[in-house]
């Protein structure tokens, strides 16, 4: 039995540990030496990987992390004196302390409100016609996050919508994929359908929350964006000397498909998860549970008793508001403790 103040991790799904997959493929790559820099075979089977995954001869670029790859990535998609369009809650503009403006040398995040945490044609259009004059920093870039900071999913219509209104405006059109492979688990979609076919110019594709420990990939599906990109990761810190330990982890996810079922269960748990709370008397969603993250709302001293006990979970969204997030390693039965805990605290 886990003890009343253990640890118990449904913040993020940053938390988990690697996939048994990710780990049989890192000892495999351990086992002899190998080139650096990117020159291994397991940095260039990965890379094939991808391209036959997609279905589309795209650039591959490993990185440590998110912000890296986001970073990176929109400052090889405008200039300076550009601005890039996001959602008021994108991680980019919450959650990376300046990276995308600083890696840019100064593009401008411009901000949009919208519903779900999705970024509407209209709110791009109304920030693209805003102004025109020199004084304001050209829009060059739309963002979006797939799945949103809030859990929810850009269907293949509104992606389709928002790159119609990318050349009305001539935009190019990056997605954070921190849980892209959620959203592929959960529209049945598969990864060319959310992105190069519905015109997605870069893809930042994360592993770390989908059961590896480090190790984001950045698709370029226009290439043309993708030039001398390498010399921009090895300006950042970012060339990774055995590259083969972030690649051979990433080759086990894409080959075994891991990388499909993780997101599936993660997804199934959270939905088991916000189906007990709908059940439960004064309890009440704040977003749609589409992904592998529920936001639910809960009197302030139920937070405080459940954080007593050792739940970890983020309170970020608002007073009352609470964010539990499912991982590949997500049990039934730790969720059954989760919502009879927060059914005595409720009692209470």
């Amino acid at each position: 039995m886990t003890s009343e103040c253990s640890p118990r991790f449904l913040a993020s799904d940053n938390t988990s540990g690697l996939c048994p997959e990710a780990m049989e493929y890192l000892l495999e790559a351990n086992r002899s030496d190998d080139l650096a820099y990117g020159n291994d075979t397991w940095t260039a089977r990965a890379a094939d990987r991808f391209r036959e995954m997609f279905d589309y001869d795209c650039d591959v670029f490993f990185v440590f992390n998110g912000t890296a790859a986001n970073s990176l990535a929109l400052s090889a998609m405008g200039r300076s004196y550009h601005s890039v369009i996001c959602h008021e809650l994108a991680h980019i503009e919450t959650d990376e302390c300046g990276g995308p403006e600083f890696f840019s040398n100064g593009a401008k995040l411009l901000t949009s409100p919208g519903a779900n945490g999705k970024l509407t044609p209209e709110g791009i259009e109304a920030l693209v016609t805003k102004r025109s004059d020199i004084h304001y920093p050209k829009p060059k870039v739309v963002s979006l996050t797939q799945a949103t900071e809030v859990g929810t999913l850009y269907s293949r219509e509104e992606l389709m919508a928002i790159r119609a209104i990318a050349d009305k405006h001539d935009l190019r059109l990056h997605m954070d994929g921190a849980r892209f492979a959620n959203a592929c688990a959960s529209l049945n979609a598969t990864p060319a359908e959310l992105t190069w076919q519905v015109g997605v110019d870069a893809l930042c594709f994360s592993g770390t929350k989908n059961g590896l420990a480090f190790g984001e990939a950045i698709l370029f599906f226009n290439r043309e964006l993708a030039e001398d990109f390498s010399y921009r990761c090895k300006q950042a810190g970012q060339l990774a000397s055995k590259m083969r330990f972030i690649s051979a982890p990433w080759l086990g996810l894409l080959e075994s498909g891991a990388w499909l079922t993780n997101a599936q269960h993660a997804n199934a748990m959270a939905s088991y998860l916000s189906e007990g709370l709908q059940a439960l008397p004064g309890v009440s969603l704040m977003f749609p549970t589409q992904a592998n993250s529920v936001f639910v709302e809960l009197p302030l001293p139920a937070i405080e008793a459940l954080k007593a006990k050792g739940w970890t979970f983020y309170t970020f969204i608002g007073a009352g508001g609470a964010r539990f997030v499912c991982a590949w390693n997500t049990t039934v039965e730790l969720l059954d403790e989760l919502l009879a805990d927060i059914r005595a605290v409720l009692e209470r």
